[in-house]
């Protein structure tokens, strides 16, 4: 998947066919609400996790494909963080396109797996109008419970497990971007995320284990939306997100900074990226010339940032 590209013209008209109001910047109107922008009472047949395997390839017109996970918090307090992304998503597909054209977009919803009836949603990657469409098929659940975390680290097993990347080919990495306002869970359960995914899930998914496999296919980031001053969380949330995260990759936003927060993390991780190719195709070009056969899976497996 991830064929075509972002327009601004594509998404105004997308937009305007389904009755929505965009600025002249290409912004959906801030008047609109999550209960406005997500309308869907379910979860949608095309963001089922169950048995699926999402690809993120090259083309002609990406030939070095750039898998980008964005995953929403979807319980009750991360309404209004989520119809930002919404309304914001043209600004932020334009201003990625004028330096990283090769960008995929998988959109996630994630919730609570000990409470919640959709759990887990999950997208095609892609690059153009069907970004918003996906988008539009999320479901708000406004769920979660009172265990005092959400099931985040589902973004990291669905990347880990359900998806297959052309840019391992290169040596690179995808990247996972959360969103919420809640603590890093511990664990993942094993029955609802058995039930949510269909996977064989036999014991629980522990973070720490989980985070360590992921990090070898994905940049891993976070974004804690903070609601209002004095964000009682916060100190939490550092705790939790600190012992797993690299330094800088645990970031503070207010809703209203979430677009520049997501262009920002995948503009660095593209530049990053594209250096990490480079060393990985000079060590082929290397080995050629020596008969070793170590390669670029030599080279990925030695890589930090």
């Amino acid at each position: 998947m991830g064929y075509g590209r972002w327009t601004r013209s594509e998404f105004i008209s997308y937009s305007t066919k389904n009755g929505r109001i965009v600025t002249a910047d290409g912004t959906l109107d801030s008047r609109y609400t999550d209960g406005q922008l997500f309308r869907q009472y379910g979860l949608h047949p095309r963001l089922d996790p169950r048995n699926v395997m999402r690809e993120c390839c090259d083309s002609a017109e990406h030939p070095e494909s750039i898998p980008v996970i964005l995953a929403l918090d979807v319980t009750g307090s991360m309404g209004p963080a989520s119809a930002q992304v919404a309304r914001k998503m043209n600004e932020v597909m334009t201003r990625l396109y004028d330096s990283v054209r090769d960008v995929e977009f998988m959109i996630m919803g994630i919730g609570d797996l000990a409470y919640d009836r959709a759990p887990i949603q999950i997208s095609q990657f892609e690059s153009d109008i069907r970004i918003a469409e996906q988008l539009d098929l999320v479901y708000m659940e406004h769920g979660g419970g009172s265990n005092l975390f959400e099931s985040y680290t589902a973004a990291w097993y669905m990347g880990l497990h359900h998806t297959r990347l052309d840019c391992r080919k290169r040596g690179a990495r995808g990247l996972i971007i959360t969103m919420g306002d809640e603590p890093l869970n511990p664990y993942l359960p094993a029955q609802p995320l058995a039930a949510a995914t269909g996977d064989a899930v036999q014991t629980d998914i522990e973070t720490d284990g989980l985070y360590n496999e992921t990090i070898r296919k994905y940049d891993i980031w976070h974004l804690h939306v903070n609601h209002r001053a004095g964000d009682p969380w916060w100190p939490r949330v550092q705790e939790s997100f600190g012992t797993q995260l690299p330094q800088g990759h645990l970031v503070n936003v207010t809703v209203e900074e979430i677009s520049d927060a997501i262009v920002r993390i995948v503009t660095a991780h593209s530049e990053k990226q594209r250096g990490e190719t480079a060393i990985c195709r000079d060590a082929g070009r290397d080995d050629e010339k020596t008969g070793s056969k170590t390669g670029m899976a030599g080279i990925g497996n030695v890589i930090t940032w």
